[in-house]
Parts: C-alpha cells; sequence; structure tokens
C-alpha cells in the first residue's frame, strides 16, 4: 500500500499521454479543438456526478461555495487550457515531443511552488541538486524535440 503513492502519479502519467492521443482522435472526428475538449471536460462531469450522487458523498452549500476565494475555481481553466494545448500540440508535435516540454514546465513551476510553499504545498528549498536536475531534463527535453 505505500507504493500505492508512487505507482498513481506514474499511472497518472500513463492515463494523460493515453488522453491526449484519444481526444487527438476526437479532435479531427469533430474538427474541432475547442469542440473535443468541451466533449472530454463533458464526459468527465457526468461521470463525476454519476459517483457523487451514487456514493452519495457529502456537498457543500451554496453559501459556503460563495465564500471560497475565485481563484480556487481556476483548477477547471487550467484543466481546459491544458487539454486544449495538448490536443492542439500533439498533433504537430507528435506526443514524446509535447509531453518532453510538458514535464519540462511543470518541473519549473514545481520547483518554484516548493520553493515558495505556495498553494499549500510542503516549502521545500531551491538548491543546487533539484536546479541540475531540472536542468537535465529540459536538456532531455530539447534532445527529444531535437531533429536528428
Amino acid at each position: 500500500m505505500k507504493y500505492l503513492v508512487y505507482l498513481l502519479p506514474l499511472m497518472a502519467g500513463f492515463t494523460i499521454t493515453t488522453q491526449a492521443g484519444i481526444n487527438t482522435q476526437l479532435k479531427i472526428a469533430v474538427n474541432n479543438q475547442w469542440i473535443a475538449a468541451f466533449i472530454s471536460f463533458l464526459v468527465g462531469t457526468i461521470i463525476l456526478g454519476t459517483y457523487i450522487l451514487i456514493t452519495r458523498q457529502a456537498t457543500p452549500s451554496i453559501g459556503q461555495l460563495q465564500q471560497i476565494e475565485v481563484y480556487k475555481y481556476a483548477g477547471g481553466l487550467l484543466g481546459a487550457f491544458f487539454v486544449t494545448v495538448i490536443i492542439f500540440s500533439v498533433q504537430r508535435l507528435g506526443s514524446a515531443n509535447t509531453f518532453a516540454l510538458v514535464i519540462a514546465g511543470q518541473l519549473l513551476m514545481a520547483l518554484l511552488y516548493d520553493h515558495l510553499g505556495l498553494f499549500g504545498f510542503k516549502q521545500s528549498p531551491i538548491n543546487w541538486a533539484k536546479v541540475l536536475g531540472v536542468l537535465m531534463l529540459i536538456g532531455g527535453a530539447w534532445l527529444v524535440n531535437r531533429k536528428a
């Protein structure tokens, strides 16, 4: 069970790449990246809504929702941006090239957020080993994207 915390993010990586391929095929079928992203989120919303209803999850009241800071609702906006950009990019750059750049971007922001302890992340100062690791990954992204 203790390895599940490591296995689940790896599996999430598998699903993101698979999702990119499936959503790109959906974009080809509907001939519009925005409609494809909308359908993808609509299906996810229906699945989550069904799960919430079936399992009788506790839901916040309207008053509780109104008290939440607006920025905390940006996850959906960021998710929509991510999915739409992936649908746009993966067909032009390929999966490996796109995700090499995605991972490089994720790590740069992760270093910053961890260093500053933003968004509830455990504060972990940037050090040379972390910077070197990220630089190596960015170098790897460059090698993956480099035309031979």
